[in-house]
């Protein structure tokens, strides 16, 4: 018998029949070079982990208003999307699934990813508190950056549904919609970063208007079964936290129920950092106001996994950082075979093949 016969079982995710409830999570790697586009080398590596019931693609520009780190991929030209199709034929050969993962920064950007120099755009004038940001001239502090006017909202919402639809052209199964970690949707979401005092502020109902904008349009591209999202509720990465999280995320969840999307993707591990604001949001709670799949993550070990599965917790548990390190890592998962030593995390952003498609499968010699 397999030592997690629930994580390793079959799971129907709307009409698609994942293999395995293991999921890749959407992991920033920086090798699409400074032109941004998809190549062999990312196809190599998704190809590598393709054992995953389910891959979601890395954080994935919308546009260049939306950029933020050095060499990660876009969306937004056809060069980037001639590129993606061809990590989607490679990897769609091993019978997994993709979904790619829509990203803007917002305030976790700089001038220097900007056209022209802008300031990059955030719901309010607020910087990032604390640590520096890696440009294209080397670490520099966060700006203040510029509040969007009303009238630009729009055209970013537009942004996300030109990308899903080029992500539908490069075969993507469906898409997964980035509202965590700080950036631009999480940052509408919460209190401590969005004191608009338009349609898109004050209220939670008003805070969450831009996700609801940006899911309706989406929806126009792909049906509500090939669509997720993304939340951090526990997260203070990029300075996140606000005081009102547990009410606002439950809320956020609640209305999110209503379009019967593919599933909920929750950071409720606390790896990744905690804001200590009250208690962590499990789970269970969202259990409460969200009934489609749910998918857990951050720093689950494969016995967590089986255990929130199998008490109805999750669906669902995305993997990142041991899928960096152990590229067959549900084969490992399957035959009890130790995993690889965690990775040297200088390596994990080399911009190459070191540390990104150099680890080795399960070997018993």
């Amino acid at each position: 018998m397999t030592p997690s016969p629930m994580l390793l079982s079959p799971f129907q995710l709307g009409d698609l029949t994942l293999k395995n409830r293991v999921v890749m999570a959407p992991m920033t790697r920086a090798r699409a070079g400074t032109d941004r586009i998809p190549n062999a080398l990312m196809a190599e590596y998704y190809t590598q982990r393709s054992t995953a019931g389910l891959i979601l693609i890395e954080a994935t520009s919308i546009s260049q208003q939306g950029l933020g780190w050095l060499n990660t991929p876009g969306i937004y030209t056809d060069a980037q999307t001639d590129g993606w199709k061809l990590v989607v034929e490679t990897v769609q050969n091993q019978g997994t699934p993709l979904f790619l993962q829509l990203w803007h920064c917002g305030r976790s950007s700089h001038s220097s990813f900007q056209e022209g120099g802008q300031l990059p755009v955030a719901p309010s004038a607020i910087a990032i508190e604390g640590e520096e940001i890696h440009t294209p001239n080397g670490k520099q502090p966060h700006e203040v950056p510029r509040a969007l006017e009303t009238d630009e909202v729009p055209q970013v919402v537009e942004d996300y549904r030109k990308a899903a639809e080029r992500a539908k052209q490069a075969g993507f199964a469906g898409v997964e919609i980035h509202a965590a970690n700080g950036y631009l949707i999480d940052e509408f979401l919460q209190s401590k970063s969005n004191h608009r005092s338009d349609r898109y502020g004050g209220s939670i109902e008003n805070r969450y208007q831009f996700l609801k904008e940006i899911v309706e349009a989406i929806l126009t591209v792909y049906p509500s079964e090939r669509v997720g999202v993304r939340l951090s509720p526990n997260g203070a990465y990029n300075s996140m936290g606000s005081p009102d999280y547990r009410e606002t995320f439950l809320y956020v969840a609640s209305q999110l129920n209503a379009y019967k999307l593919a599933y909920l993707h929750l950071l409720d591990g606390l790896a990744f950092g905690f804001h200590e604001l009250g208690s962590p949001m499990t789970l269970p709670e969202f259990r409460q106001v969200f009934d489609q799949p749910l998918m857990g993550n951050c720093g689950y070990t494969q016995a967590d996994a089986e255990t929130a599965i199998a008490n109805g917790s999750a669906d669902l548990i995305s993997f990142g950082r041991p899928f960096i390190s152990n590229p067959d890592l549900v084969d490992r998962f399957k035959n009890g075979w130790e995993l690889n030593p965690s990775s040297d995390m200088s390596q994990w952003y080399s911009f190459g093949a070191e540390g990104y498609i150099d680890f080795p499968a399960y070997s018993a010699a």
